[in-house]
């Protein structure tokens, strides 16, 4: 990238501190720093987002039309999920303190902490870290519009999708109700039987991401042959496991009772 930047001026800056520039927090164990060009002024092609969170939170679906992303993991143990254009695949990689996912530029993709007190550290090649967000795309998106498209129920559509703030950025939201309660409100008015509402409140209570990996969704994407990221040696077993796994401390002491 070809530097415009007047390395004379008085202005010209070479640190800054990202702990004070935050660009969404949730609470105090689920936040995000951001860094680009408009604080640090030398960057030039380069942008950081300095993630922090407890387990089962949720950088929400998004994608950066700008800037490929690679994602560190400093501490913890969270799973990156995308949307592999090519394959028409949803692929999932756990990543533990010293290893990485990479995110091409454009592709849909979340992150889930598996344990509590992750850091990650999202790496792009932009000067800005530009993001257009699933909860912006729900919350915009008129109902009827959604409802005329996939021949749905506006009213359905206006009365789910109504919950659904813009810029969520980490999921759940803070005044998000417990699964068992939601799925009881839901539950209202039905004629299931209660025996019948069992294991629908166990799936109630237990979090998207922790039920069983369903075969390669289709996302109407034209595909063409490509070597599978299940290639990788740390990806591969993966396939066989839940998403949330028991932090190795509780593991270890598990073990020793």
């Amino acid at each position: 990238m070809t530097s415009y930047m007047d390395y004379t001026s008085p202005n010209t800056q070479f640190t800054f501190d990202m702990n004070g520039n935050t660009l969404f927090k949730k609470d105090d164990c689920n936040y995000i720093n951001v860094l680009g060009i408009k604080n640090l002024n030398t960057l030039e092609n380069t942008s950081l987002l300095d993630i922090y969170l407890s387990r089962s939170n949720v950088v929400e679906p998004h994608y950066h039309q700008n800037a490929a992303e690679l994602v560190y993991c400093i501490s913890g143990a969270a799973v990156v999920s995308l949307i592999n254009p090519f394959t028409n695949e949803l692929l999932h990689f756990p990543i533990t303190p010293g290893q990485v996912a990479n995110v091409p530029q454009g592709w849909w993709h979340y992150e889930v902490a598996t344990v509590d007190c992750t850091h990650l550290l999202a790496i792009f090649d932009a000067p800005t870290p530009e993001v257009i967000l699933g909860s912006d795309l729900l919350s915009l998106t008129p109902a009827n519009v959604l409802a005329h498209t996939y021949c749905l129920n506006e009213a359905l559509v206006k009365e789910a999708l109504a919950p659904v703030k813009p810029q969520i950025f980490i999921g759940p939201p803070a005044d998000c109700c417990p699964p068992v309660k939601a799925a009881a409100e839901n539950m209202k008015g039905t004629h299931i039987a209660p025996a019948n509402m069992a294991p629908m409140m166990a799936n109630a209570n237990m979090p998207s991401y922790m039920h069983q990996q369903q075969a390669p969704q289709s996302f109407g994407y034209q595909p063409m042959a490509v070597h599978g990221y299940y290639a990788q040696p740390y990806a591969q077993p993966y396939r066989q496991q839940q998403y949330v796994q028991a932090p190795p401390q509780a593991v270890h002491e598990a073990g020793t009772e």
